[in-house]
């Protein structure tokens, strides 16, 4: 859901670059994961505000620079059950990561294996064996099928 950016000032405050659609649904979560490849471990926000593009947050138990700089890097999630539901024809991303990306022609171009924000739209990593960057819009995008774990593109296999 974001990452820590950098300390903040000297009290233990922390930037946080949020990948959320709005700047400041983090604030939503009062309590926070934090971690990366080793151990998750849980945080309580006690404050946090927009700045700029950015939010600036106090977590309980960073009360210094020092401790706010071991924090720097880690990514940031919520409990998927914390969520709330996607809405119709919306769809979180991990939810999007692993299906199979299959042409109107039936031919597999892949697997999702991220997405990347523009800022105009999303766009799907797909690979299978080589990576294609295929924008996740309509009319490209024309069938997205949780079920049956794939997601129907108007896309050619040579693209």
């Amino acid at each position: 859901m974001g990452r820590i950016a950098a300390p903040f000032a000297v009290q233990g405050w922390v930037k946080v670059q949020p990948y959320t659609e709005h700047l400041d649904s983090l604030l939503d979560y009062p309590v926070w994961r934090l971690g990366k490849q080793g151990p998750w471990r849980e945080y309580r926000l006690l404050e946090g505000r927009v700045h700029g593009q950015q939010l600036v947050v106090q977590l309980e138990g960073v009360d210094d620079r020092d401790q706010a700089e071991r924090i720097r890097g880690l990514e940031i999630a919520v409990p998927r059950g914390e969520l709330p539901e996607a809405e119709a024809d919306e769809y979180y991303w991990d939810d999007l990561i692993g299906l199979e990306v299959v042409n109107r022609e039936g031919v597999s171009l892949g697997r999702v294996s991220g997405l990347i924000e523009t800022g105009v739209h999303d766009v799907l990593e797909v690979v299978d064996g080589r990576k294609r960057l295929i924008p996740f819009t309509e009319p490209i995008v024309v069938e997205v099928d949780m079920a049956a774990g794939r997601i129907l593109v108007d896309w050619g296999a040579d693209y």
